[in-house]
């Protein structure tokens, strides 16, 4: 599974952003797609998850109702929606691929390369 995630940039709180992960071989559409972030100095954490098959999600408490994952099977892509960011929200945001549901970053083998997104005050 290759993954390639984009979508990260400069935003002023209060805005949103898109992060899409667009995702390529064999065996990815048995997986679970998750996004994780990781601000400096702290340990990479869980956001969302989806699956392809029926779409059905997953979040974290501290990010439910600002934050949307979805995906687009026809693109093989799955996408991030932000809204009501905060300078909090700072991190370099990831996409993940496991074979299962969860929420613990060390069961999702494949990972995209990370993009930043930068909340300002």
């Amino acid at each position: 599974v290759q993954l390639q995630a984009s979508g990260g940039g400069l935003v002023q709180a209060g805005g949103s952003l898109r992060l899409s992960c667009a995702a390529s071989g064999r065996t990815f559409r048995s997986s679970v797609m998750g996004w994780f972030r990781q601000a400096p100095g702290k340990e990479r954490g869980f956001l969302a998850a989806i699956n392809w098959s029926a779409g059905s999600t997953i979040y974290t408490d501290s990010v439910k109702g600002r934050f949307t994952i979805s995906r687009d099977n026809a693109e093989n892509t799955v996408y991030l929606h932000m809204n009501s960011l905060k300078p909090e929200d700072t991190a370099v945001y990831y996409c993940a691929a496991a074979g299962y549901w969860s929420r613990d970053s060390r069961d999702y083998a494949y990972w995209g390369q990370g993009t930043l997104v930068t909340v300002s005050s």
